[in-house]
């Protein structure tokens, strides 16, 4: 009894504070809100186009249209609308726009919460959210959506509200209204919908990205699920017809219609608006708003002529974007899924962002860091090279040219998993929070990320390490022609201007000898990666990102339902990235990448690189052979010099002869020196041989006439070092002389007479 009496006082209580509120609601809009008029022609308007201008103020002439096709509701089958009823608005039948029960019931968890979690919405309400306001959460927003939900119950009828509800809700993919998405994700008209596929689609509008049965089918499984047991709840299909439904899989048979809209640059950049102004597109639309973009035309002809000649039969996308501030010139895609929202493991083509600039920003490496490629475990993590190979000690420069896992982990290990991921959040790739294993070095990500994430966040290394965030929208306007949303085009710095050349200058070597070598041929300044995934069943993505002072392009390949695709990155991307340039830089080549002055160049002792994989600046005395020269950051020159020529032993040449004139010689070598040996007889002086690269003893063999008197000398090639001592001994009338040193060559005489 007091339990009831208590439920009684709060739902009073509730009720009076609504009564309250609504009250004070009135007069505050009366008063003081900004009205928003109600329009008929706004709910039953199914064809709307959008105003999308290029980088010269020129319409884009793409399809922007948005074409609601209507279903009629007579014509569906009764549990659709049931469906959406279940999950939306129980009370659809029995209110006049507003449900005053569960606004008191979303009133506190809200207060419990403090937040707006809840909106308790109506089927009214979200028709007029969808077509007269925008998406903000905001009082004012929400005393015109009640205002207006009881205005559009006097104008329409229940059964009309529900059917233009139905034709105007948006199930995400560029499908507004059941008629578009059911032909978008079924291929067949609304009123042929299953049990199932209605409960899907109901399920999905709360928010179309995150329950998308494309990339999120396991939650839209589970939304569709709820829809159905609300469903059995309400009475409205029985035990058994729930049984037969709830295990069904989501079975998509994806239209091609819609594919080429869905990834052309108008859309993506009406979807940028969307999110810009929390608006929906058909909103956007309705209130007259114009777009206008980055779109470079002469690019976009490029990207579009690149595709054409090509294009596989897999899924694929080009983009393209200024170098300096992340605007998108240019983008092409074909799939009948919108490629920019879709994430895909990015492969190697991370391992410049997340490894190796980490890496030299920390002073880990350089360059020329010398790596041993050899078989390894950490954390339990073994990863194997492509083919398998090992290639001993390579430089960190030609583990990224040539694109090398083990020695990669390697590196990944020296800068730890936190500081690695502290940098990539910055370039604007998120991770999960499972993603905390060095697979994520090789681009083993748990959900990835898009193509115009990943090439964005190479404008880091091709503009002195300052980051763009990629985007399609210059600016805004409402009609008036009031700019309403301006970019500020925003770098960060994320690493030094030192990084982002070192970097820049190995992948500059990845294009001219490495995976990415069909680029070799240009010019032109060209720095670029690549990234195959694969599976034991073979390839499901191949990427290229190359970038100039100017541009960075993107190209992906492969199929969003991971089946086998034919081509690597070094393959059709990369040529789709030489194609590319070919073509915007066939007059004008881009500036090359300035070294700036915290970069120095030295060089290095050969011998102490490939004998003791050591970074030992060279001495004077070092000869040119035996130096290599590689780009350093200040920060983190070597710090030791060569001692190695400051040992340099003298050539001791040795020498016999036998009593048939066979000549002997020999001495020690050392191979950071070459030798000339020669030989004088009869005025005559002529080189014997030549030494290069040996170490240890040398034997040269020559041959004496009868009574022939010869010399021999050898020359090294350092100055100022030679023989000091020689031996001299006879026997069998052969004599052998020491004689003197002219010009720092000692000679070995011999005489010789049968």
């Amino acid at each position: 009894m007091k339990k009831a009496l208590k439920i009684s006082l709060i739902t009073i209580l509730i009720l009076a504070i609504l009564g309250a509120l609504f009250v004070g609601g009135f007069i505050i809009y009366s008063l003081s809100v900004s009205k928003v008029e109600f329009s008929q022609e706004k709910i039953t308007e199914n064809t709307i186009s959008l105003q999308v201008f290029n980088a010269n103020n020129v319409l884009i002439k793409e399809d922007n249209t948005i074409f609601n096709e209507k279903a009629k509701l007579s014509t569906l089958p009764a549990y659709v609308k049931e469906a959406f009823i279940s999950i939306e608005d129980k009370d659809f039948y029995k209110h006049h726009g507003i449900n005053y029960k569960r606004m008191a019931k979303a009133m506190l968890t809200n207060i419990k919460n403090m937040k707006l979690k809840e909106g308790a919405s109506t089927i009214s309400q979200q028709l007029i959210k969808n077509t007269h306001l925008s998406s903000q959460k905001t009082f004012s927003r929400k005393l015109n959506e009640i205002f207006l939900a009881l205005e559009l119950e006097k104008n329409f009828t229940k059964e009309e509200i529900l059917e233009n509800y139905l034709n105007i809700i948006y199930f995400g993919d560029n499908s507004y209204g059941i008629e578009s998405a059911s032909k978008h994700y079924f291929s067949k008209p609304a009123k042929e919908l299953s049990l199932d596929e209605a409960c899907m689609l109901a399920g999905m509008i709360k928010s179309p990205n995150y329950y998308s049965p494309v990339s999120n089918p396991d939650r839209c499984l589970k939304r569709r699920n709820l829809v159905l047991n609300e469903m059995l709840k309400d009475g409205k299909i029985s035990e058994k017809t729930y049984s037969e439904n709830v295990n069904k899989k989501i079975a998509l048979n994806l239209s091609h219609e819609s594919s080429n809209k869905l990834n052309s640059y108008s859309e993506n950049a009406i979807l940028e608006a969307s999110k810009i102004l929390k608006l929906p597109e058909k909103q956007i639309a309705l209130a007259e708003y114009k777009i206008y973009t980055y779109q470079n035309p002469e690019k976009q002809k490029a990207l579009q002529e690149v595709f054409d000649k090509l294009k596989t039969e897999n899924d694929c996308a080009l983009i393209s974007l200024n170098s300096k501030d992340g605007s998108i010139e240019g983008f092409i895609g074909d799939s009948n899924f919108r490629i920019l929202e879709q994430k895909r493991q990015p492969g190697s083509a991370i391992k410049p962002l997340l490894v190796y600039a980490p890496a030299i920003n920390e002073d880990i490496i350089s360059p020329a860091t010398q790596i041993l490629d050899e078989p390894i475990s950490i954390d339990g993590y073994s990863p194997k090279n492509v083919g398998g190979n090992y290639n001993g000690y390579v430089s960190a420069r030609e583990c990224l040219s040539r694109s090398l896992n083990v020695p990669t982990i390697k590196i990944a290990s020296y800068v730890g998993l936190d500081k690695m991921k502290s940098y990539i959040s910055k370039l604007g790739i998120e991770l999960d929070k499972q993603d905390n294993n060095y697979a994520i070095c090789l681009g083993g990500f748990t959900y990835g990320t898009n193509l115009s994430s990943l090439a964005g966040a190479y404008t880091s290394l091709a503009n002195g390490g300052k980051y763009s965030k990629p985007h399609f929208i210059n600016y805004i306007t409402d009609k008036n022609g009031k700019i309403v949303y301006n970019s500020n085009n925003n770098s960060r710095r994320v690493f030094r201007e030192d990084t982002a050349y070192l970097i820049t200058d190995m992948l500059k070597t990845s294009a001219k000898s490495g995976t990415a070598k069909k680029l070799a041929n240009f010019k032109f300044d060209v720095a670029s990666k690549t990234g195959t995934v694969g599976t034991a069943k073979g390839n499901t993505d191949a990427y290229n990102i190359s970038y100039t002072t100017e541009d960075v392009f993107g190209a992906w390949i492969g199929n969003m339902d991971n089946s086998a695709i034919s081509t690597v990155g070094g393959g059709v991307p990369t040529e789709m990235a030489k194609e590319y340039f070919s073509k915007i830089y066939s007059e004008k080549s881009p500036d090359k990448f300035l070294k700036p002055s915290s970069v120095d160049e030295i060089d290095l002792d050969a011998l102490e690189l490939e004998n003791n994989h050591r970074l030992v600046k060279a001495n004077s005395l070092v000869p040119e052979k035996y130096r290599v020269k590689e780009i350093f950051s200040k920060f983190n020159l070597p710090e030791e010099e060569s001692e190695t020529y400051l040992k340099v032993l003298p050539a001791k040449i040795n020498g016999s002869v036998d009593g048939f004139g066979n000549v002997n010689l020999w001495f020690d070598a050392q191979n950071f020196m070459s030798y000339k040996i020669f030989k004088i007889s009869n005025g005559k002086e002529n080189l014997l041989n030549t030494i290069e690269n040996k170490n240890g003893k040398i034997e040269i063999k020559d041959k004496l006439k009868d009574k022939e008197r010869a010399k021999y000398y050898i020359e090294t090639s350092i100055e100022n070092f030679a023989l000091n001592e020689v031996t001299s001994e006879k026997g069998n009338e052969i004599e052998l002389v020491a004689l003197y040193d002219k010009n720092n060559k000692w000679y070995l005489s011999f005489n010789y007479s049968s």
